[in-house]
């Protein structure tokens, strides 16, 4: 049973989108006034993205030590997270229901930021695993349509969420891989183009999902209003990084900007660049340690899934839901040609990443937990800071 379990996670993981829970779907899915199906918010009884913080920090040959974060309580900020490619459903797109694989990549992404703000997430009709492993087999004007569908169930959350909310309140964007697509898209049509829509934003995390820049620039190529963040006390600014363990090949699927119009994202052509912001050293993107934390229960997210395949699950088995691993990576950005990359090192007793499904896909399965104990920490900087400046 449990070798049953471990061959799952990692096909699923092979795919793109983690690991698979254990637990059963919950019954309970909050609709809201405009009909939008919630997968994650502060009233859910059932809610994946609010989790207790206790935390396994290991290091070779010492014991393991227990940490349990103390919770802020409500910080006055909030998240809206949008999922990475998670549905299994054999059609294009994927309907709405709460499945085990949205729980659990939300677990695995989106709880440990509910430390420091309230997490709401939309179920959204997104282009499914099948659809991505097949996509070859669809046209263009079919892939637009499906991403059009997932869109706008992701536009029709965010106008419910703005509705609902206190308009002064912050809010940080979060996405991974196609939930990242589908913030940069809302961004640059729904939020920049209102002020006061976009002084809400409080920072935009989008990883995996190409942003783009100009070359040596920080603003001025998907969005006209955000630039990059170049200091953890810096707010209305974003983070993004295509993660890779070597120079991505020439035709990767990340960190290359494509060079016509035919392709996405846009914009494109040489004076454009896949943006990369270093979690560990934004200001001078020195080569430093990764604040690396993965989810260890129910079942380990990508990188415990790897650890756990090269020496055990019990490399990865925990009491708490949070494990710092033994394993370190060095986090700088590195450019070669045409690619931006975020290059993850391994440092002393620590293995090579091995990209998942090949090359082109480089690290993308671990985008976020490689740097997730420092996500939180900027989120974190960036609430004291937005709360200094508003008193």
């Amino acid at each position: 049973m449990r070798d049953s379990r471990w061959r799952r996670a990692i096909a699923v993981a092979a795919c793109g989108i983690g690991v698979l829970a254990g637990s059963p779907v919950s019954a309970a899915n909050p609709v809201g006034d405009a009909g939008v199906m919630w997968l994650c918010r502060p009233d859910r009884a059932d809610d994946p993205c609010r989790a207790g913080s206790a935390t396994t920090v290991r290091r070779t040959g010492q014991p393991d030590v227990q940490e349990k974060p103390t919770s802020a309580g409500d910080t006055g900020v909030d998240c809206f997270y949008v999922y990475p490619t998670a549905s299994l459903e054999p059609t294009p797109n994927s309907d709405t229901e709460v499945t085990p694989e949205l729980r659990a990549v939300a677990q695995q992404q989106a709880a440990r930021f509910s430390q420091v703000c309230q997490v709401y997430a939309p179920v959204y009709r997104q282009r499914t695993v099948p659809a991505l492993v097949a996509e070859r087999a669809y046209t263009p004007e079919q892939r637009a349509e499906m991403a059009r569908i997932a869109y706008q169930d992701v536009l029709q959350a965010w106008r419910s969420y703005s509705a609902e909310r206190d308009r002064g309140r912050p809010v940080v964007l979060i996405g991974h891989s196609q939930g990242a697509r589908m913030l940069r898209q809302l961004i640059r049509e729904e939020i920049e183009p209102q002020s006061a829509v976009r002084d809400r934003i409080l920072s935009a995390i989008l990883l995996g999902g190409n942003v783009v820049v100009p070359k040596n620039g920080d603003v001025g190529g998907d969005f006209h209003y955000l630039p990059l963040c170049r200091a953890e006390q810096q707010t209305r600014c974003v983070l993004a990084w295509q993660t890779f363990g070597a120079i991505p090949p020439p035709d990767s699927r990340f960190g290359r900007n494509p060079m016509t119009p035919e392709e996405l994202p846009r914009p494109y052509g040489p004076d454009y660049e896949v943006a990369c912001t270093n979690p560990s050293s934004l200001d001078r993107n020195e080569p430093r340690t990764a604040d690396t934390v993965l989810r260890a229960n129910p079942v380990p997210s990508p990188l415990g899934v790897e650890l756990a395949l090269r020496h055990g699950p019990s490399a990865v088995a925990a009491p708490t839901p949070w494990l710092v691993p033994a394993e370190t990576y060095r986090l700088q950005c590195v450019r070669s040609g045409d690619a931006n990359v975020l290059m993850a090192t391994p440092e002393a007793g620590s293995p090579g990443l091995y990209p998942v499904p090949n090359a082109t896909w480089g690290l993308h399965l671990v985008d976020v937990e490689i740097a997730l104990g420092a996500l939180v920490r900027i989120v974190a900087s960036q609430t004291r800071a937005h709360h200094a400046a508003h008193r």
